[in-house]
């Protein structure tokens, strides 16, 4: 299959409601390069980060905010790409200010080699938490240290652990997943947390993901980690808009432990109501891929939904939530 790519040009205040954006419009994943990144490095309290700075990079300080978004090349991909061009124009008008940046968008065609294979050589081995390593499929890694080894392999699908948002929903994830409980993944992409949670000691996951293609990334990661086939559910759907999908999580035998929704906060704000009826009376919500701007925003809408906040790690602006239903 090929693939699209959308390039957005917005500004760092843009990037919350256009990740918002294409999250809504059912694709699963995105690359950000913001040159306030490299802005807040160069301005660290080391003066010696300096000798470290290409001299080109320096050009590219003033620059716009840069998403590149794929959409598979088939008719859902185009639907997707239609409802993220009819959001961008949305935004545009009612940005008056033009905080947001000028909103542009160009299109390419990505060949499935390339994409399969051109970022692989910056997915490394990393260690997460206490016992976590986590490994693309092509690497190797000495099983001596003891850790549990999750593999994966993203192929289009967001979600190789690497960024916070995951490394955080990780951590969490290791500290609370207990023998034999039931988890739900909310957005899986690639099945890692899935195939974490699992790997930790679940008896149960069920992964749900609103791209078809995320959900066949998922069950081959979770055979490639030699997971039982009934240890497992996966669906394709959206939770917030199809009452049938969430008539079967909220089945009594299917209310799980445990959910985890690492997506962003404007989709966790939507998912709000539902959360409740799918889990067991003492579950637990795990929530991430929250800027810090929105945080109180969602900690007081999940607390009006019934849950008690329990607990709030944080990497750079980014945090993730660990709430117990009260």
């Amino acid at each position: 299959m090929d693939w699209i790519e959308i390039t957005i040009l917005t500004t760092t205040e843009g990037l919350e409601p256009v990740t918002g954006l294409v999250l809504m419009a059912g694709i699963p994943g995105l690359v950000v390069d913001d040159p306030k990144d490299l802005r807040d490095y160069l301005a660290g309290p080391h003066p010696a980060r300096w000798d470290y700075a290409d001299q080109s990079l320096m050009q590219t300080l003033d620059r716009e905010t840069v998403i590149r978004v794929y959409i598979a090349d088939n008719e859902q991909g185009r639907r997707q790409g239609e409802y993220l061009r009819a959001g961008l124009i949305s935004l545009m008008e009612s940005d008056a200010e033009r905080s947001f940046g000028s909103l542009s968008q160009s299109m390419r065609e990505v060949k499935e080699e390339d994409w399969a294979n051109n970022w692989k050589a910056y997915f490394k081995p990393f260690s997460v938490g206490e016992r976590l390593v986590v490994k693309p499929t092509w690497e190797e890694w000495d099983r001596r240290d003891g850790r549990i080894v999750l593999e994966i392999d993203p192929g289009s699908s967001f979600g190789t652990g690497q960024h916070h948002t995951t490394r955080m929903c990780l951590e969490l994830l290791e500290r609370q997943i207990e023998p034999g409980m039931r988890i739900l993944d909310l957005g899986c992409g690639s099945g890692i947390l899935t195939t974490a949670g699992l790997l930790l000691g679940a008896a149960h996951a069920t992964g749900v993901d609103v791209d078809e293609n995320a959900v066949i990334t998922a069950e081959k990661n979770l055979k490639q980690n030699g997971l039982a086939p009934d240890s497992y559910t996966l669906y394709c759907g959206d939770l917030t808009a199809e009452p049938r999908l969430r008539r079967i999580l909220s089945a009594a035998d299917c209310r799980v432990n445990l959910i985890a929704a690492n997506i962003v906060a404007g989709i966790i704000l939507q998912m709000a109501p539902y959360f409740s009826p799918l889990l067991k009376p003492d579950g637990r919500l795990l929530v991430s891929g929250i800027i810090d701007e929105r945080r109180e925003e969602v900690v007081q809408t999940l607390t009006s939904a019934g849950f008690a906040l329990a607990e709030d790690i944080q990497s750079d602006d980014w945090h993730a939530l660990l709430f117990h239903r009260k």
